[in-house]
């Protein structure tokens, strides 16, 4: 309950800034161009607000609706998911949005996506500024990576050291959630991976069926290869009853040899099936010390010892305050750039199913409460925030805005109707994506 609870108050804060400062854009634009704005929102109001408050002399009224699924700035004169089409039908005035030039109401409508990616920028600059960053050296990662049975077909191996990437150098494995995937995409965006195996390189070349989305079949495609150090022991484990310590290193499980944490799930897999009662753990500490575990009849065994975090060296830049902003911007792109790259993939079955609402943003966030994490976590969404709402579907701002590209190029101006049936069609294809997100989450974090 602790860590749900933590988990909402993430998310309910990081969308409700996300929103606020999305729709201030669209508001910022629209008061610079002297348009009236009736209502800026945070969340829906529908049939009634929770909060709401309209200052002496404007023409404002800024409240908090009671249906958490965003927020909006209404304009007027602009058909939206108000849907006030009484409005339309009176003489247009000067301070509409209707009345002013295409260039001006683009402005508006693309006001709220530019402000959700200089958040995020703002927000990387500042997280550079303040904690810096953290990569592993992949050049001196002496142990490797370790893979699954997809990256093994391939042709990679336990132990290789990834090196290039098309000829291209690697050095950077960034260990925040954000960045931390760009080592799998730019496996999979490779025509070929080098690596170093016993001191030679190798070429190892990668197919153009292999996918972001299948290539964690069967485990996760690479992990770090760390040394099997005992951090700590589970009360009442396997490990406990053994006799292992904390600074332990794992050398051999009944009598396999061990040089891996996913060697270890191995063995006890083995163990497991052929139904031994006992087996003997090998450690160094001073020396090797023979150990004797009892499975105490599971077929499924867990040895239950903790590994010692990241054993590699970390590579820490630190980033002064004009210096942070061009970093944020580099950060920034960078992050987009994957996302968009990553979008593709909405569109096959795989994808649709990792679709998700609320409980799967929500478990983006850290269990424990983790200043970093959280506002990384904010600009990523920030960004995936205004990567969305550009799509140009119909009442979405890019679809608002691909109708205003247009009447700019052709010099003629979309029919209220039009405009209306655009936006009901628009409105039924979010409500679609809305119920296949929490149909998706109530199956993975429900049933």
């Amino acid at each position: 309950m602790e860590i749900f609870l933590i988990r909402a108050l993430q998310l309910i804060m990081a969308l409700s800034l996300l929103v606020l400062i999305h729709e201030f854009g669209h508001f910022l634009f629209a008061r610079i161009f002297k348009v009236r704005v009736e209502k800026f929102y945070l969340f829906f109001d529908w049939k009634f607000s929770l909060f709401k408050w309209k200052p002496k002399n404007s023409d404002t009224e800024y409240g908090i609706g009671w249906v958490p699924l965003g927020g909006y700035c209404k304009i007027a004169g602009m058909i939206d998911e108000s849907m006030d089409t009484e409005q339309m039908k009176k003489p247009a005035q000067e301070w509409e949005y209707r009345s002013k030039p295409a260039w001006q109401r683009l402005l508006i409508i693309v006001g709220g996506v530019m402000f959700n990616l200089i958040l995020a920028v703002f927000i990387y600059s500042m997280v550079l500024f303040t904690w810096g960053e953290y990569y592993v050296d992949l050049h001196k990662m002496d142990n490797g990576f370790e893979f699954n049975e997809t990256a093994k077909n391939i042709g990679f191996q336990d132990g290789d050291k990834i090196i290039k990437f098309d000829g291209v150098e690697a050095h950077e494995l960034y260990l925040d959630k954000v960045r931390g995937t760009n080592i799998f995409r730019s496996v999979c965006d490779a025509n070929e991976v080098s690596v170093l195996r016993n001191g030679k390189e190798v070429a190892v070349s990668i197919p153009d069926t292999l996918g972001l989305l299948n290539m964690n079949k069967g485990g996760q495609f690479m992990r770090m290869r760390n040394v099997p150090v005992v951090d700590s022991v589970a009360m009442g484990s396997i490990a406990q009853t053994a006799g292992l310590q904390s600074g332990d290193s794992i050398l051999s499980i009944d009598g396999d040899r061990i040089t891996s944490w996913s060697h270890i799930a191995a063995a006890l897999d083995r163990i497991g099936k052929e139904k031994k009662e006992s087996f003997n753990i090998e450690v160094m500490r001073e020396e090797p010390v023979i150990l004797t575990a009892y499975t105490t009849g599971n077929d499924t065994l867990q040895l239950g010892v903790y590994s010692k975090p990241n054993d590699y060296p970390l590579v820490h830049n630190e980033y002064g305050f004009l210096a942070s902003f061009p970093a944020g911007v580099s950060f920034g792109l960078d992050v987009l750039r994957g996302y968009v790259s990553d979008f593709q993939y909405v569109f096959t079955a795989e994808g649709a199913q990792s679709v998700g609402m609320f409980a799967s943003i929500g478990s983006l966030f850290p269990a424990e409460w983790d200043w970093h994490e959280f506002w990384l976590m904010c600009a990523f969404l920030s960004i995936i925030l205004a990567f969305m709402n550009i799509l140009p579907i119909p009442a979405l701002d890019g679809g608002h805005a691909l109708f205003l590209i247009a009447e700019m190029i052709t010099g003629k101006q979309p029919s209220d109707k039009f405009l209306e049936r655009a936006q009901m069609v628009g409105m039924l294809i979010i409500l679609g994506l809305f119920v296949l997100a929490m149909y998706n989450d109530l199956m993975k974090f429900v049933f």
